[in-house]
């Protein structure tokens, strides 16, 4: 019967990403009463999430972007020979099993998966569009949060936001007493884990000497700059072999 296995042996070649992608998480957000606009439990939990996904999971991506409930994932290398089929399943289960465990949960919660394939230059065009849509989703979250707190239903905010620009919601949360560009920075411009090498000292029990030794380490980074500006170019230039 394998050979109706149509897809089995789909292959992809690298550098891709593959962005996984919570499913109903509105209802997570609703088991667990997350916080409004941003809930620091969560966005910690997703960062830990992909940084299990860069350092444990053994596929060895070069880096992970997330905010929100979306984690996009980087490879210069790839696992299973390319398997379409076998990325998105297991980095998907993977990051299923992984926010279960950080968040506690009894209940599974669940993502996606799709591949997106790139070149050195276009990688930095979807990491520029994604940290955009990061922004926007903060700017719509902030101002739900503030219409939900004056006492509209769902229905009427999102009505009310349908349609409206960004500066236009800049405005109406500020009106509100909400600086956006004063938000946390994981907020506006999502979190990157990437490796780092560091020196780690230790001692020998025999001799008692003490020696340095150079570690790669997975690294959380919730500082991040704005990718379309000269500085988040040379910033990504150091992730993104051959740009």
């Amino acid at each position: 019967m394998r050979d109706r296995e149509l897809y089995s042996n789909l292959t992809a070649l690298p550098p891709l990403f593959v962005r996984l992608d919570g499913r109903a998480f509105h209802r997570l957000a609703r088991v667990l009463s997350l916080t409004r606009p941003f809930d620091e439990r969560f966005g910690a939990a997703m960062a830990r999430v992909a940084r299990r996904l860069v350092a444990d999971s053994g596929l060895s991506p070069i880096f992970a972007y997330t905010f929100s409930d979306e984690c996009s994932l980087f490879f210069s290398h790839l696992p299973f020979d390319g398997r379409v089929e076998k990325l998105d399943s297991v980095l998907a289960g993977y990051a299923s099993s992984a926010l279960t465990i950080e968040l506690g949960l009894e209940t599974p919660v669940a993502f996606d998966a799709r591949v997106v394939f790139v070149d050195p230059v276009s990688a930095r065009d979807y990491l520029v569009d994604r940290q955009s849509e990061a922004w926007r989703n903060h700017i719509n979250a902030y101002a739900q949060a503030a219409l939900l707190s004056e006492g509209m239903d769902p229905r009427r905010v999102a009505a009310r936001l349908r349609g409206v620009d960004g500066p236009a919601i800049h405005d109406l949360v500020f009106e509100r007493g909400v600086n956006l560009a004063e938000t946390p920075a994981w907020q506006r411009r999502g979190t990157m884990v990437y490796r780092q090498t560091v020196e780690v000292a230790g001692q020998d029990p025999r001799t008692g000497e003490i020696s340095v030794a150079v570690r790669s380490r997975a690294t959380i980074d919730r500082d991040l700059p704005l990718f379309s500006s000269d500085e988040g170019r040379a910033f990504l230039s150091g992730l993104i072999p051959g740009l």
